[in-house]
């Protein structure tokens, strides 16, 4: 430096600077360093941000007067500074030589002012609108300036006249020009020319923020204000920034994956014509050691094998990495200034000890250390955006890849993975993708901070330090065993849950034959006893908690007094004094953080590795080959050929389908018959391109529409479902719903063609899925219609009319190439071909007559079918059980191989093989299902219906259930009573007394540290040590037992919540269950319980931690500088305020980006059932961007949520920084009257607020998303309950009905209030032992009186009376108990078929053979391994449908009670089984009453007296013969049914 600046002017001089009360710094110093400082920095940010500008475009910006403006005064700086450097020349010609400094220095500003002025313009044309580099330029240079400008105020003042009058004018100058400059970069340019900002209805602000906006995450304060001031809805949100939209991000992974999986493709190429290229030698493997010779081998092929996969990671890394490591270089700066604040803290105690120090030095100190913590919030909250976005990202792109994959992928693939664990793939391991991005940077972080913390320890206390090094090593094996433990304990719990949510979901979906049976109360001990298991658990896991949160809270407080203690003892010259304690205690607490963290990003490595692993695999499959059926071939005038084929599901498979020839001529109609599980179905597949090709060639000219077995029918309206993306033309239209015979079908749905189709087409019935899937494949126009039993679902005469108006010669399709595959046998003799399967081979193919001359394998099929009964009753419904399988396409019967497999099975069962119909609820039919027929009736009494408000409601519940506002204390106020106020006061008090212990034990280090002034240290070290170890432990130990009441004060809490739900929810009308979603009741047992069970309480106890540890601090920070307490009033308000808005803004959020989640996974799953439906359509491209929409519309919303935590972060962290800031001030200010000890504490504790203040917020946010569901189940625990289930003093005798006399008297009833009535003043008496049969229209309210009998419906008017007792006064039990239903549809629980039958376990075994004898179960019970124990599975769907029927039939019997009700299952139940129910309830219950709703009238023709409702009144009433010697309405019924002349 002497060179430069000459020995006049001395570089540094340390009395001119460190010891005077008004310092200033040497000139030479403000000459070099202060100068080159901003210069150095610029040109070294020059190079990287220029390449970065090159490759990132975004048009360019037009000249605007701001950017005029900085253009001026940058070329004016450069004036300026050369101005200067002529000055010195001329005074070189002058004689009055200056140093080289003189030189430099101007020249050196002035090149940096010309780049400036170059960056300027160049940001411009590259589009940038705020530019960070700049503004960091010019922040420096003015922070630079400042100490010159002050300097030479000074000098002027005490010298008369100024010296150097040029330099002193240019200085100004140049001080004011970059002023200004900082003051304009502040503010943004406008967008560039046609950016996307102009057509972006609402775009996000971050695109146009400028770059002290971006840092302090400003931009986003208009959502905050908009949230706060009335709740946030959808269209609030910003458009997603277009680099974050699929659009963008999936196809960059694609790429990457695309090259990656070509680079292993080809490395398999290599390696494979690498071994085959030299033949090893012969007679080489004879030399010494020739037996390990095939070990290398294996050896050589293993490693050969290695580079075939491609690797997902890899492709990530590729697509995402660049981006993340940005984030990577701010967490490297952030670790770095963590270190700081320590130092400082300890020349701020080292100042307050020195008496004579100059006080400027501790206003400087406090200041740098309010600068270094801002500069830390800043710098970690950009590390956190950027992992968050690239976690968005990767989310974004996992999600459309593997739905992109699952469009592709062959069936043989599709079987290993299930829908479910597909959507698996896309919920939890993307999820866990995203989590994990958050940490990865703690992988090197972590143990950097360990190794500086350590080595400033080291400094500090010496090899002490090792000692707690230990114990935090110790330490580490105890907290992994607890999460091992405590992760095996979730395992279980979810075990325990998912079995109560299955018997939950059974339970709501069979409650009316629970309340029928009058079975609830079992079936309601059964669900608390797995609650029980549950909350035992929950109990473990909780004790475990308790223990983890005291290691967490006591470890850094462990290791500090381990430190102290082996510091002291080990040598009589080492003291504690305030600096080595305080300082190290911070530093303690530092190294908390990264020691807790690193074992849990290992685990979640481990668990994103699992994930990864999954993701690969399922990525990798093998895709269907595109080119296996030939579009193009034109030359044949047949449209479908098939030679040679031979066809297997999947590779390894045997051939499903051998050589099959097949020519289907342009236009004609081709049937394809067949015994179940014969190939069918996969004939089809193969002609859709569907199954593997192992020989042969299939073309097919034109376009082709497909017809499932199985219906597919997506959530959306019925008019989408049928138009399928083409364009809407009205005749058109009409005229498909005409032929499909859907028109009538309109009327009845609740929007008409408009109307919403729930998931699965779960509010259509089978039937009219079938048809609406029909419809679909008619509106689309295609040249060959595939059509794979589309009439196996619906009715005999709506067959007919499909079969005439669509299918058949004089249909819509004539002209088309039709390939039908069907059974109805009724139309075989119009169709032009026909094609029998036998066993996957084609065995006889021609017209119905050849077929039928030729007496082969054909004739034999139609002997088989030709029960004319069971052609005239249910056309079609011989059906496949398969059809419950994930895969419609494959049509390998399960049925077939379970009687190959188990020789056991008795003819019986082959018989249900052959005759098992579907349950096809096809409503079709006026004969039909009582579900549908209540509705109906409904329908036709009152237009005020359920199913008409379904929709309105459904839109009110929806809005309604996105809670809004701030939540109630009342809701708060709720949970205290369920945990208990006394209890709740008793946790409170222990945190308290927890708080008050640990500021004991600081208090008491710092009196122990003053020691060291007095120097009285040796005596009472012993003392001193044993003290603050006490009150160490004793905060461990408080800390245990309040974390473990507070837990066992919230089972308490979610055991009381729980029953209250479930009890009321046994109690609820029916009427309930008939207008609420089942989903929304369940929702309230699995989401909401499992928040109250596990999110609640670790919520609450972080809330408690994190309150009682910021009031600590202000209570010792207010203790040591009373002073400080003035500004914890400002602090407090800004801090409310923030969080106010924080709070409403991120809880809206929260629940919208929930809301749009579910919509991706259930359009997932949708597309995965229906693959090959959307396959045959070619409407692959639109079913991935409606997913890609889905997903960015849920990105929309999770977002805003990011940068909201980020806002809140920097905006709370500020407050902390500012209490940092003015704890050192105020210790400065008072430093006379404190010890250092007390700075030290009420300094450190200052540096840890932060943290805790900003988990504060947040646990508050969550805490009142959370405790909505205590609101939301209570809600549900409190809705209107039915009549008591046994009514004490009115209970009737045991044997109550004796006789079985049913008398109704005036008998009015509604389905719901407001509603009209269903059944109008019914009077009629029966005899006991009377057989009654009730027949009538649809919606004539039959079913409504059998319900009225079991008081599922209360009367409005009259009563019934059973044997003298009228049934409205007694106890629900007590009636339900002695009334026996046989329901319509056949309801099963899993669990056994004993329990199924008897519940209570009130019979013996005897007598439940007894009945399964008479209802002919006994002989497939006796052949099952487990007899009785059989596991029935979910809804019985391990029995066929007629079995079922058959079951609840074996109920009857064992309950046997005087009066029986027989609701008579229609399309859902083959004659034969029909037979059996009927005979035996004419042989067991002939002394009893018995009432049967019929739809065949042929079981009732020999019945005492048949009842005739029409509209809800009695219409006739006699016997049989009388009412059809009456010509009336039951002799039209008759007619019809062809029972009368």
């Amino acid at each position: 430096m002497e060179r430069l600046c000459g020995p006049k002017l001395p570089f540094w001089v340390a009395n001119q600077t460190l010891h005077t009360d008004s310092p200033d710094l040497p000139e030479c110093f403000q000459l070099s360093v202060l100068s080159w400082l901003p210069c150095v920095y610029l040109w070294l940010a020059c190079p990287p941000y220029l390449f970065y500008l090159q490759r990132n475009n975004k048009g360019y910006i037009m000249m605007s007067i701001l950017n005029r403006v900085k253009t001026v005064f940058g070329l004016v700086l450069w004036i300026v500074c050369w101005t200067d450097l002529f000055g010195t020349f001329h005074e070189l010609q002058q004689g009055d030589s200056k140093p080289p400094i003189y030189f430099v220095t101007p020249l050196v500003v002035g090149m940096t002012m010309l780049l400036a002025l170059f960056l300027i313009q160049f940001e411009r044309l590259r589009g940038v609108q705020s530019s960070g580099i700049l503004f960091i330029f010019w922040f420096l240079s003015v922070l630079c300036a400042i100490v010159p400008f002050r300097s030479k105020i000074l000098q002027a003042k005490y010298q008369s006249e100024i010296s150097d009058k040029l330099r002193f004018t240019t200085f100004y100058f140049y001080f004011s020009l970059i002023v200004a400059e900082l003051i304009l970069s502040c503010f943004n340019e406008k967008p560039p020319l046609f950016s996307n900002i102009d057509t972006d209805p609402n775009p996000c602000p971050q695109s146009t923020a400028g770059f002290l906006s971006t840092m302090t995450f400003w931009w986003f304060t208009s959502m905050a204000i908009k949230g706060y001031k009335n709740p946030l809805e959808a269209k609030d949100l910003w458009s997603l920034n277009k680099r974050d939209s699929s659009e963008v991000v999936v196809p960059k992974l694609l790429r990457e994956w695309e090259v990656e999986q070509a680079k292993a493709h080809s490395a398999v190429d290599q390696s494979t014509q690498a071994h085959f290229s030299k033949p090893p030698p012969a007679g080489e493997s004879n030399h010494v050691g020739g037996e390990s010779s095939p070990e290398e081998v294996e050896v050589l092929l293993s490693k050969q094998k290695d580079p075939k996969k491609p690797s997902f990671l890899r492709s990530l890394i590729k697509a995402f990495g660049p981006y993340f490591l940005i984030g990577s270089a701010f967490k490297l700066l952030q670790d770095l200034i963590t270190f700081v604040n320590p130092q400082l803290l300890k020349l701020l105690i080292s100042f307050t000890k020195q008496k004579g120090a100059p006080t400027w030095w501790g206003y400087a100190l406090a200041f740098l250390m309010f600068f270094a913590a801002f500069l830390q919030t800043l710098i970690l909250h950009q590390h956190f955006q950027y992992c968050f976005v690239t976690g968005m990202r990767l989310r974004t792109s996992i999600i459309g890849a593997i739905y992109r994959k699952s469009l592709i992928i062959t069936n043989a693939a599709k079987r290993t993975s299930t829908v479910g664990e597909i959507v698996n793939l896309m919920s939890v391991d993307a999820q866990r993708f995203m989590d994990l991005t958050t940490f990865l940077n703690m992988l090197w972080s972590a143990p950097l901070q360990i190794i500086l913390a350590l080595y400033f320890l080291w400094q500090n206390l010496g090899p002490s330090v090792l000692a707690g090094v230990a114990v935090m090593i110790l330490l580490i094996p105890l907290n992994a065993a607890i999460a091992v433990r405590t992760r095996a304990y979730q395992v279980e719990q979810m075990q325990y849950k998912d079995a109560r949510i299955k018997l939950m979901n059974e339970i709501l979906n069979g409650i009316k034959v629970l309340k029928l049976y009058a079975w609830e109360s079992s079936f309601k001990e059964k669900v608390l006893e797995i609650r029980q298991k549950e909350l035992n658990v929950l109990r473990k896991t909780a004790y475990l908690g308790a223990l983890s949160t005291m290691a967490w809270t006591s470890a850094p407080f462990l290791v500090a007094l381990t430190t102290f203690a082996v510091y002291v003892t080990v040598d009589k010259n080492n003291i504690l004094d305030a600096e080595k304690a305080f300082v190290s205690l911070s530093l303690f607490n530092i190294l908390r953080f990264p020691l807790n963290m690193l074992p849990q990003v290992i685990s979640s490595i481990v668990q994103a590795s699992v994930s990864l692993k999954r993701i690969q695999d399922f990525l990798s499959h093998d895709e269907l080959d595109p080119e296996s059926v030939d579009r193009t071939n034109t030359a044949t005038d047949s449209s479908v050929t098939v030679v040679n084929g031979k066809f297997t599901w999947a590779k390894q498979d045997p051939p499903a389908l051998h050589n099959i020839n097949l020519m289907v001529p342009q236009g004609s109609l081709l049937a394809v018959v067949g015994h179940v599980g014969c190939g069918k179905s996969s004939l089809v597949s193969a002609l859709l391109g569907e199954m593997e090709k192992m020989e042969g060639d299939i073309s097919i000219q034109g376009s082709v529409a497909y017809v499932p077995q199985q219906a597919w029918i997506q959530n959306a309206t019925l008019r989408d479902n049928i138009l399928f993306g083409k364009a809407y033309n009205e005749h058109k239209y009409r005229c498909c719903l005409d032929a499909c015979a859907l028109t009538q079908d309109l009327e009845v749905l609740p929007g008409g063609d408009l109307t919403e189709i729930g998931e699965k087409g779960i509010n259509l019935s089978g039937g009219q899925r079938q048809r609406v899937s029909l419809a679909r494949a008619l509106y689309n126009e295609a040249d060959v219609y595939l059509l794979d039993d589309p009439l196996s679902a619906v009715d005999a005469h709506v067959a007919k009319h499909i079969f005439d108006q669509v299918i058949g010669p004089e249909g819509a399709l004539q002209g088309k190439t039709r390939i039908l595959v069907t059974h109805g046998i009724s139309f075989l003799p119009q169709v032009d071909n026909i094609v029998v399967m036998v066993e996957g081979r084609v065995s006889e193919m021609g017209s119905y007559q050849e077929l039928l001359k030729q007496n082969g394998a054909f004739a034999e099929f139609l002997r088989n079918y030709s029960l004319e009964d069971i052609i005239e009753e249910d056309e079609a419904t011989e059906a496949l059980i398969d059809e419950e399988e994930n895969f419609p396409d494959d049509a390998l019967s399960n049925h077939t191989d379970m009687v190959d497999n188990e020789p056991v099975v008795n003819e019986a069962k082959r018989q249900f093989i052959r005759q098992i119909s579907i349950i096809s609820g096809d409503l079709e039919n006026p004969k039909s299902r009582s579900v549908r027929k209540r509705l109906c009736s409904e329908r036709k009494h009152a237009e005020s219906d359920s199913e008409k408000k379904l929709p309105k409601v459904e839109k009110l519940i929806q809005a309604e259930t996105a809670e809004t506002g701030r939540v109630k204390s009342k809701v708060f106020w709720e949970y205290v009573k369920a945990v208990g106020p006394l209890l709740s006061l008793f946790i409170c008090f222990l945190y308290g007394c927890q708080s008050t212990a640990s500021i004991g034990a600081n208090v008491w280090l710092s009196q122990w540290t003053n020691d060291a002034a007095q120097n009285v240290t040796q005596e009472n070290v012993s003392m001193r040590v044993g003290v603050y170890a006490a009150l160490g432990i004793a905060q461990g130990l408080l800390v245990m037992v309040s974390s473990f009441t507070l837990a066992m004060g919230n089972i308490g809490a979610a055991r009381k919540l729980h029953y209250a739900l479930l009890d009321n929810k046994f109690h609820t009308p029916q009427s309930f269950f008939d207008t609420t979603p089942i989903g929304r009741v369940i929702n309230r047992f699995s989401k909401d319980i499992y928040v109250i069970d596990e999110a609640l309480p670790s919520t609450v106890l972080m809330f408690l931690g994190t309150f009682f540890s910021s009031l600590s601090t202000m209570i010792v920070i207010v203790a040591s500088t009373p002073i400080f307490a003035v500004v914890i009033a400002p602090l407090a308000f800004i801090y409310i305020f923030v969080q106010r808005f924080y709070v409403a803004t991120s809880r809206q959020l929260k629940r919208l980006e929930s809301v749009s989640r579910s919509p991706i996974y259930s359009h997932f799953s949708e597309t995965v059932t229906g693959s090959s439906v959307i396959r045959a359509y070619c409407r692959h491209d639109a079913f991935v961007l409606m997913s890609d929409m889905k997903v960015d519309e849920n990105q929309k919303s999770y977002y805003p949520g990011i940068v909201s935590n980020r806002w809140l972060g920097v905006r709370i962290e500020f407050i902390g920084n500012c209490i940092v800031l003015f704890a050192a001030l105020f210790a400065v200010i008072g430093k006379d009257k404190l010890n250092p000890g007390l700075v030290g504490l009420s300094v450190s504790y200052a540096l840890l607020v932060t943290m805790s203040l900003n988990w504060m917020v947040r646990m508050t946010s969550d805490l009142e998303s959370n405790i909505v569901a205590v609101e939301r189940v209570k809600e549900y625990s409190e809705t209107k309950t039915e009549a008591p289930w046994e009514v004490e003093d009115k209970k009737p005798s045991p044997d109550w009905p004796s006789q079985g006399n049913v008398e109704f008297s005036d008998y009015s009833v509604r389905y719901r209030e407001g509603l009209e009535l269903v059944l109008k003043n019914l009077t009629l008496s029966v005899k006991g032992g009377e057989k009654i049969g009730i027949v009538g229209r649809t919606g004539a309210g039959k079913s409504s009186m059998t319900l009225c009998l079991f008081r599922l419906l209360e009367a409005a008017a009259g009563e019934i009376t059973i044997d003298g007792v009228k049934i409205s006064e007694i106890g629900l039990h007590d009636l339900r108990s002695k009334l026996t239903i046989i329901p319509q549809e056949p309801v099963l629980f899993s669990g056994s078929l004993r329990m199924n039958l008897d519940p209570f376990e009130r019979y013996s075994d005897g007598e439940v053979w007894k009945a399964l004898e008479l209802s002919h179960l006994n002989k497939f019970v006796s052949n099952q391994p487990a007899k009785l124990e059989l596991e029935c599975s979910e809804g019985g769907e391990n029995l066929s449908v007629g079995q079922r029927q058959l079951v609840c039939l074996a109920r009857a019997l064992l309950r046997k009670t005087r009066i029986l009700i027989l609701d008579e299952a229609t399309a859902a139940i083959d004659l034969e089984t029909d037979d059996l129910i009927q005979s035996t309830i004419r042989t067991q219950f002939e002394d009893c009453t018995v009432f049967t709703i019929a739809h065949r009238l042929n079981t009732i023709m020999d019945y005492t007296r048949v009842l005739v409702l029409d509209k809800g009144q009695i219409a006739e009433f006699d016997t049989p013969t009388n009412l059809l010697f009456r010509r009336g309405i039951f002799y039209g019924m008759a007619k019809d049914a062809g029972l009368a002349q």
